[in-house]
């Protein structure tokens, strides 16, 4: 996942956590999280970018609305990455401040 940019990471940990979300639940999720307003031409360029990158697998629900879940690359990415940051950021230790 060293080549996704953060938000594309974050979009990644989001599908992971609901079943074939559309592009709409996903830019919701991420607002309430964030506080932030995500627009279209933020968010759909960057979906459009997991699925052309193997980590997303898009589906149609009607005409309009899209789904998106997680395919086995993207799934054994987040492992990977949960692993690396493991060893810098044992979940066991408290961070300092």
């Amino acid at each position: 996942m060293f080549d996704l940019t953060g938000f594309q990471r974050d979009l990644l940990y989001v599908i992971a956590g609901f079943d074939q979300p559309s592009g709409q639940q996903i830019k919701g999720e991420l607002e309430a999280h964030t506080d932030r307003e995500i627009t279209h031409g933020r968010l759909y360029p960057n979906l459009d970018t997991l699925v052309n990158r193997g980590y997303v697998e898009k589906g149609q629900l009607d005409r309009r609305t899209n789904w998106y879940a997680l395919s086995d690359d993207g799934r054994e990415a987040i492992v990977a990455r949960h692993e690396w940051e493991d060893n810098y950021v044992p979940f066991e230790t408290p961070l300092q401040t």
